[in-house]
């Protein structure tokens, strides 16, 4: 059983299906809300690795849907900036398995780390009337 530090953003339906997911696996999450810590920077830079600066955002945030905010053409110092000062841009969950951080809910990049975890697309919100995009 793995102890897993899970940000989402409370009443989110996507995060909490991906809760009971893991929990159902045998993991013990320490749940944290997403949208009240107090990130800096450096804080959150870490939970994003390798990847693109445009798969740190959060693609349901009503800033990116309105086209705001286009990740695509930020650089990683402009992209920390706007997700400090906005978390809901922040891709969602950020999770933390003792010094391994990662951003999303990706079956394959999740079952390399951690046991039971089923496949398909986990990060989609499940209804067009779930509060997961905005405030």
């Amino acid at each position: 059983m793995a102890v897993i530090e899970f940000y989402e953003k409370p009443g989110c339906a996507g995060n909490a299906r991906q809760k009971q997911l893991l929990e159902k696996a045998g993991h013990h999450l320490v749940v944290h809300d997403l949208l009240a810590q107090p990130w800096t920077p450096s804080r959150l830079r870490r939970y994003f690795g390798r990847r693109p600066v445009a798969e740190w955002f959060n693609r349901s945030a009503p800033a990116v849907k309105r086209g705001e905010v286009v990740p695509e053409s930020l650089d990683a110092k402009a992209a920390l900036k706007l997700l400090v000062a906005d978390p809901l841009l922040i891709r969602r969950p950020l999770m933390r398995l003792g010094q391994r951080r990662w951003v999303g809910f990706e079956p394959a990049v999740l079952s390399g780390l951690l046991s039971g975890v089923p496949e398909g697309n986990l990060e989609v919100c499940p209804r067009r009337d779930d509060p997961c995009d905005g405030g």
